[in-house]
C-alpha cells in the first residue's frame, strides 16, 4: 500500500541547496505541464474516474489537486518575497477534493496548472541565491521553510502525483 501511495518515495527534505539542484527542480516544473498533459489526455473517461489505489484519487481528482496545489504554492513563494517570515495558510486537500469543481472535468485545471508553472518558472528563474533562502511560516509543519524547501517540495510533489496517474495508466 505505501508502494501505491508515495510510487517514488516520500519527500526528502535536501540537506542543502544548490544552483544545479534549483535548475533541477526548476525543469521538473517546466516539463511537468506537458507530462500531465500527455498523461491524463492518453486515459479513457473510465480511467479517468478510477483511483490509482484503494482510497486514493482518480486521475481527474489528482489534476484539480495537483491546479490547487500549485496555486497556493505560488502565493507562498510570492508572500516569502515580499514580506518578512510570513506565516502562510493552510488548507485541508482532502476537504477540498469533496468539492464540486475537483470532480469536474480536468481541462481547466491542466490550463491552470499550465499558467502557473509557466509564471512559477518564470519568477524562480529570476531569483538570486539570497532570495531562495527567504523564508515563510508553515503553521501545519511548526516551521520556517525556504523557497528552496517549496522549490524542492512542489517539483517532488509533481513527480509524486504523475506517478499516481501511472499507476492508472499503466493498470498498476
Amino acid at each position: 500500500m505505501e508502494n501505491l501511495k508515495y510510487p517514488i518515495g516520500k519527500f526528502n527534505v535536501p540537506t542543502s541547496y544548490t544552483t544545479k539542484q534549483r535548475e533541477e527542480c526548476i525543469k521538473v516544473l517546466k516539463d511537468a505541464t506537458f507530462k500531465f498533459k500527455e498523461a491524463v489526455t492518453s486515459l479513457n473517461e473510465e480511467q479517468l474516474n478510477t483511483p490509482y489505489r484503494e482510497g486514493g484519487w482518480t486521475p481527474k481528482q489528482v489534476i484539480n489537486h495537483v491546479a490547487d496545489s500549485h496555486m497556493n504554492s505560488l502565493i507562498r513563494v510570492k508572500l516569502a518575497l515580499t514580506e518578512e517570515n510570513p506565516t502562510i495558510k493552510g488548507y485541508d486537500e482532502n476537504a477540498w477534493i469533496t468539492l464540486s469543481d475537483s470532480n469536474y472535468d480536468f481541462q481547466s485545471s491542466l490550463k491552470i496548472i499550465e499558467g502557473i508553472h509557466e509564471r512559477y518558472v518564470v519568477l524562480l528563474e529570476s531569483l538570486t541565491d539570497e532570495q531562495f533562502k527567504r523564508t515563510c511560516f508553515h503553521p501545519e509543519l511548526n516551521q520556517e521553510i525556504s523557497i528552496d524547501f517549496l522549490l524542492a517540495l512542489y517539483a517532488w510533489h509533481s513527480q509524486h502525483h504523475l506517478a499516481h496517474i501511472y499507476l492508472v495508466k499503466n493498470n498498476k
